[in-house]
């Protein structure tokens, strides 16, 4: 969509808070507390071992819970126990973490859940859980993305337990103890690692992929686990229409948990939430209903209609809605409130490396790839696509994470088709024919096959791009599909090109190197790039404590990701994020997708329609 076209809609959409009929009923204020979220991409499912995709572990982290959880208002941010009972223990080599639960924690309620009578039970939660959760993703049978993640923590002895599985051809053996996992008691789980890990406790707080799931379960549904999730948190799955509807409702097994959190002192809006939140038993909220809306502008239009609750505003209405980083005169007369946040978050377009024609680290692929990135003008694609919501990125590190320095500068940023074009030359990738388009070097066309999605926001990217591409005489087609098929596509080593965006769940830098570690290929590492030495420098950080000598090593994985340019790093956004007057105790997390369960509706300020 041209710019003029789209102010023009969001100005028209604009009035639309005025629409007659959306009168406040009193008749809301009895009613049960709805919260309506909106998602931008479809669903996958709900098995935490089998998914990647941040819509649906957003869902999952409001399903299941990890022993640990960051607080909500702590700026800079900080872990504290969720299931556990305290922090964990751990020892002086910080390879053996020792975990306390807390006992009186049970499952939703499912009919998985039998005594030996056949009677349905409550089923408490146990260490036992914990162990066979991180299980299932060494289990070959559950082709988890995540398995590399989980492997590199290296637990003693899980490796070798899928190993045996793969060798033999035989189901995962989940009866088997191993070192590294091991129940103690009840309510006591161990971990214990091969190589030290000082930032392993992180791993512990991430519930969408880690939060405890029952044995029972996954065995009473099977296959259909992906529908079926059951856990300990403050939701359940209601009902589910894929790519259309998510609907959850409150957990009344949930214990009882009351909402607490420790901004800082001279954290205004942080003190403010805490104020008016504190004490609430948890959930606020009975029941989550998601859309999946994957236009912008009926996305738009839904919460201009109070149809939804709280939406990440679509880039195209940025400048109508948050003009100059700042909410719209006309949104806030009717109480809308709004912020402008800079979120851990990577855009970033990758080339297949093990591509014949875009892959490989021979010099002249090597300047196919850094030509290619310096004919995109990423000033351009901040002011015409992010309508200014974003700032141009140096490196793949996230904004806020470890490793991150705002000092550094690189030619990642910068844009050059001058220079780009001097490099194909030099390398080969010339005009034979006289068509206006460069061939490799051997001769053959010259063709970037780029994936895409068939939104508007991506139809802008592949313009953008194509005219990048077209300044320097290489031709590229664009091939567009729903974004979870690429995604497949993509792990699977069938892309050639994709524009893709990571964010953080973890404070530390490190977790977006894993989209260069070569254990990581086919998984993390979508580009699929390989290089032992950067390996060896990612394999130092994991071990390293923070300090000035892993900080350092940061600059050099950075530099390495630069010069063979697997990825072109576009930029970092800031996340521009409206939510209605009714809704309160909202502030944009961090690391972490659950917040559902933090924020309350009043009910009785909520327009109905006609």
């Amino acid at each position: 969509m041209k710019r003029r076209d789209t102010l023009a809609l969001g100005a028209a959409a604009g009035a639309a808070l005025a629409l007659p009929g959306l009168a406040t009923a009193s008749a809301n204020a009895g009613a049960s507390k709805v919260l309506r979220i909106v998602f931008p991409v479809a669903e996958t499912g709900f098995d935490p071992v089998r998914l990647s995709d941040v819509y649906s572990v957003t869902v999952t982290g409001h399903i299941f819970e990890a022993a640990y959880e960051f607080d909500y208002l702590a700026r800079p941010v900080k872990l504290r126990p969720r299931l556990a009972a305290a922090m964990p223990e751990v020892s002086a080599d910080a390879r053996v973490w020792t975990v306390r639960l807390l006992p009186g924690t049970f499952f939703a309620d499912d009919p998985a859940f039998k005594g030996p009578d056949g009677r349905q039970i409550k089923r408490e939660l146990t260490a036992h859980d914990f162990v066979y959760t991180w299980k299932r993703f060494a289990d070959p049978a559950n082709k988890s993305p995540n398995w590399s993640s989980v492997e590199e923590n290296k637990l003693v002895g899980l490796a070798a337990l899928r190993q045996k599985a793969l060798d033999s051809k035989k189901p995962f053996d989940y009866d088997t103890e191993i070192p590294g996992l091991r129940a103690l008691d009840r309510y006591t789980v161990q971990y214990t690692l091969q190589d030290p890990r000082p930032r392993f406790a992180e791993s512990l707080a991430i519930s969408a992929t880690f939060g405890a799931v029952a044995r029972e379960v996954v065995e009473f549904y099977g296959d259909k686990i992906v529908e079926h999730p059951v856990g300990t948190g403050p939701f359940r799955l209601a009902s589910w229409r894929r790519s259309s509807q998510i609907v959850l409702e409150r957990n009344p097994n949930y214990r009882e948990r009351l909402w607490h959190a420790e901004p800082a002192a001279d954290d205004a809006e942080g003190q403010a939430i805490l104020q008016r939140m504190q004490g609430k038993r948890l959930p606020l909220v009975d029941r989550v209903e998601v859309q999946v809306i994957e236009e912008a502008q009926p996305r738009w239009l839904s919460f201009l209609n109070a149809q939804i609750d709280l939406v990440a505003v679509p880039q195209e209405f940025v400048p109508v809605a948050m003009p100059g980083g700042k909410l719209a005169p006309h949104l806030a007369k009717k109480g809308v409130q709004g912020w402008r946040v800079l979120v851990p978050t990577t855009q970033l377009s990758f080339f297949n490396m093990d591509h014949p024609v875009v892959g490989g680290v021979e010099p002249h692929k090597v300047a196919l790839r850094r030509a290619v990135w310096l004919a995109i003008d990423v000033d351009r694609e901040i002011r015409l696509a992010y309508r200014g919501s974003a700032i141009a990125a140096q490196s793949l590190i996230n904004p806020g994470t470890t490793g991150c320095d705002p000092a550094f500068k690189s030619e990642n940023s910068e844009y050059n088709p001058a220079k780009a074009k001097a490099l194909l030359d030099m390398y080969g990738y010339v005009d034979r024919d006289g068509d206006g388009w460069r061939e490799q070097p051997n001769g053959e066309p010259l063709l970037i096959e780029w994936s895409s999605q068939p939104d508007q926001l991506s139809r802008q990217f592949d313009e953008l791009t194509k005219k990048a591409l077209d300044s320097i005489g290489i031709r590229v087609v664009f091939k567009p599909a729903k974004w979870p098929e690429n995604l497949k596509a993509a792990r699977n080593g069938k892309l050639m090109a994709w524009r893709v965006g990571s964010t953080a769940t973890q404070t530390d830098g490190q977790q977006i190197l894993v989209r260069l570690y070569g254990p990581q290929t086919g998984q993390g590492n979508i580009a699929r790039f390989k290089l032992k030495a950067f390996d060896e420098v990612y394999d130092q950080l994991t071990a390293l404590p923070d300090g000035p000598e892993r900080l350092a090593l940061f600059d050099v994985a950075k530099r390495m990701a630069i010069a063979y340019a697997p990825y072109k790093v576009h930029v970092h956004q800031f996340v521009d994020i409206l939510a209605q007057p009714w809704l309160s105790g909202y502030r944009r997390p961090l690391f972490w997708y659950d917040f559902w369960h933090l924020v309350d509706v009043d009910m009785a300020r909520r327009p109905v329609g006609p």
